[in-house]
């Protein structure tokens, strides 16, 4: 039976530092996916990841509330990939998807797939941060209005709006390049 996030922490609070090498393979794979899709580069994904993580061992006493440690570590990597993106916002960027799932949800000639994926790509780089970070949070993430406000710090009306206008930013670019 797998131990509680609650436990974990309780484990690496008394003293069993490698008891958090669990909590890290437990939320890493989640975790890069939202960090390379918000940031779109691997190299900061990867350092904005390894932020979080060392910033949330650091802080572990101060996690309110042990039973939500992943939306708390969540949080932090929010506002790590917020720093993150601020910094290389000169950079040009490419944003990857997450190969398995692109080919699951594309039944077409692999040559089609290819040229979906990188439009999308294209479409989610031409959004700005706050739309693409609340279309990511709800659409790929998965998660609730009242969990994005959480974590982001925005009202979950403001988070709605965010939504609705990288959606329609999104159908509008996706058509362009449909019908081009």
């Amino acid at each position: 039976m797998e131990m509680s996030d609650a436990a974990i922490v309780a484990q690496v609070l008394g003293g069993d530092v490698d008891a958090y090498a669990e909590l890290v393979g437990r939320y890493r794979p989640r975790l890069s996916r939202y960090a390379l899709r918000m940031l779109g580069n691997r190299e900061d994904a990867q350092e904005a990841l390894q932020d979080a993580f060392v910033r949330a061992y650091r802080s572990l006493g101060r996690c309110d509330d042990p039973e939500r440690f992943g939306s708390w570590l969540f949080s932090i990597l929010v506002n790590r990939c917020r720093t993150t993106g601020g910094r290389s916002a000169r950079r040009a960027r490419t944003f990857v998807s997450d190969e398995a799932a692109a080919r699951v949800a594309v039944d077409a000639h692999p040559a089609e797939q290819a040229a979906w994926r990188e439009e999308i790509e294209r479409a989610l780089a031409l959004l700005d941060a706050e739309q693409r970070e609340a279309f990511l949070l709800k659409h790929v993430e998965g998660l609730s209005y009242e969990e994005m406000a959480e974590l982001t710090g925005a009202g979950v009306s403001a988070l709605k709006m965010r939504v609705k206008r990288a959606c329609d930013r999104l159908r509008g670019l996706l058509q362009e390049a449909y019908s081009a």
